[in-house]
């Protein structure tokens, strides 16, 4: 049956992986934040705690990047992905009858072992597998998947709690995942070609089987100070990411509108969007390239909101700028490591890189908040300027070899 699709089934694989990052992540991670007023109010508890069970997401996901990839080897990204899609359904029904804190600290920490598969090992891992022409493309597109569902279900998330309140909201999203996502992906999610008797698309049996036996053990790359140098890369690259969080309330210190100020937050997001398929088509040119455009796009960004000042033009095009370094948390840092090290074990590596994007997204915010307050958000500009330059080096330095 697969071997009779009119397209490779790569592409099947593909978009089951944009289903992914597009349902699973654009409703529960993108929609999160909508939620916690209601259930504070409800719950008679400040927002700042109930936004704590983001907290114990990111722990939880930090300490199952350490072994999943090994999880995902031995068990398949099909069965991997459809569980942890299931749990997740499941979980958010749950989360519509809890009736205190601990309820959903608990629900987070299972919410992070679920995105440890769907978001960070998910299309950047499988997506490799299936395609050796245009994989950074498919890698972007369905990177772009979680902008995209979070543009889109954050204004439905926002009329159903209005209309229905959070708790059926969480039924509805619960049942989507559990009644829509989860069967497409038992059903059409398939592990890597040759389960199905396929070659990667882009390549012929001879330089399929060279790719499949190419690259280091991961035994070996932990002894490579390479290893702990993309670690710091996807660390910074993340860390630096979390400034966006923060693009309004700067433009509010330039004495722009609210309106004005989401405006830019708006252009970085827009920014991200059309990055993460513009970084995945540089990418299938030149992986240096891609390096290139990910941290200098995003250096020229900060240097434009930093100069903005009573420029609102200056700041919405810096906005958009800095979204491509955004983007390059999820595209550039899957690429390069794989361009680097290969895919024989690049599942357990990756994944162990990973938790460099997980403790850093959970330590970043407190330390750009805690800058911005006590030196100035020209602080916070000038050191996400060189926190770039220094993934800059650092991809430069890995890609020498090539």
């Amino acid at each position: 049956m697969i071997k009779k699709f009119p397209f490779h089934y790569g592409y099947v694989v593909a978009a089951c992986c944009t289903l992914v990052t597009m349902f699973n992540i654009g409703l529960v991670l993108s929609c999160a934040g909508i939620f916690f007023v209601p259930i504070s109010a409800e719950l008679n508890e400040s927002i700042g705690n109930v936004a704590l069970m983001l907290s114990f997401n990111l722990i939880f996901s930090s300490i199952m990047l350490s072994f999943s990839g090994k999880i995902l080897e031995i068990f398949g990204a099909r069965l991997m992905m459809t569980l942890s899609s299931i749990v997740m359904g499941i979980c958010l029904i749950a989360m519509s009858k809890f009736d205190a804190l601990w309820q959903f600290y608990a629900a987070g920490a299972i919410l992070g072992v679920t995105f440890t598969f769907l978001m960070y090992l998910s299309f950047p891992t499988i997506i490799p597998r299936w395609f050796k022409k245009n994989v950074g493309l498919m890698i972007g597109i369905a990177a772009a998947g979680s902008s995209i569902g979070g543009a889109i279900f954050n204004p439905i998330c926002g009329w159903l709690i209005t209309n229905y309140g959070w708790r059926m909201t969480y039924v509805i999203f619960g049942l989507i995942i559990l009644l829509i996502i989860s069967p497409i992906l038992g059903i059409f999610l398939r592990n890597k070609p040759a389960d199905v008797g396929l070659k990667p698309f882009g390549e012929n049996s001879t330089s399929a089987r060279k790719i499949l036996n190419d690259g280091y053990e991961y035994r070996a790359v932990l002894k490579m100070p390479m290893f702990y140098g993309l670690f710091m890369f996807a660390f910074l690259m993340s860390a630096t990411a979390s400034v966006f969080h923060f693009i309004p309330k700067y433009a509010a210190t330039l004495n722009f509108s609210l309106e004005q100020a989401s405006l830019a937050a708006s252009a970085a997001m827009i920014g991200s969007t059309i990055g993460k398929v513009g970084l995945g088509l540089i990418n299938d040119r030149s992986i240096k390239l891609g390096v290139l455009a990910t941290v200098g796009l995003g250096i020229l960004g900060l240097a434009s909101m930093f100069f903005a000042q009573s420029e609102l033009t200056m700041l919405i095009g810096g906005g958009f700028l800095f979204g491509w370094a955004y983007a390059g948390v999820f595209v550039q840092t899957p690429l390069l490591v794989r361009a680097v090290f290969g895919g024989k074990s690049y599942s357990q590596i990756y994944s162990n890189i990973s938790i460099g994007l997980t403790v850093s997204a959970a330590l970043a915010m407190a330390a750009w908040g805690f800058l911005a307050e006590n030196v100035g958000y020209g602080a916070v500009f000038i050191l996400g300027i060189i926190l770039l330059g220094i993934c800059g080096a650092i991809g430069f330095s890995a890609l020498k070899k090539d």
